[in-house]
């Protein structure tokens, strides 16, 4: 169920930043959408643990702040996977992944 809430969340996030920010991301429906935050998700669940342990000791000299970059990498990579997306660089990935880990953070582990 939870899985299910942040597909939900991560896909509202994607529609409504592509609304905002059309120079910065371009999505081509609303099903590239939901197939994205699917993907995002499966993604970081599989492949996010082996970056975040490959890349601990750049995570501790930056405090933390290298886990963004992870996050923005993330996205790259579901972009490879999921066609429909189009982002204007590496810079507006990083904002969408700060976006989607507060709006995630803020509601989908409301309930634990």
């Amino acid at each position: 169920m939870r899985f299910l809430r942040k597909v939900v969340l991560t896909t509202a996030v994607f529609l409504l930043y592509a609304a905002l920010f059309p120079a910065h991301l371009a999505i081509a429906s609303w099903q590239a959408a939901v197939i994205g935050a699917l993907v995002l998700g499966v993604l970081n669940a599989l492949v996010r643990p082996v970056f975040k342990l490959l890349t601990l000791p750049l995570t501790i000299l930056t405090l933390g702040l290298f886990l963004l970059v992870i996050n923005g990498l993330m996205l790259s990579l579901m972009t490879q996977f999921v066609g429909g997306f189009a982002f204007g660089g590496f810079g507006d990935m990083l904002v969408l992944a700060l976006i989607i880990s507060v709006v995630n953070m803020l509601f989908a582990d409301s309930r634990k």
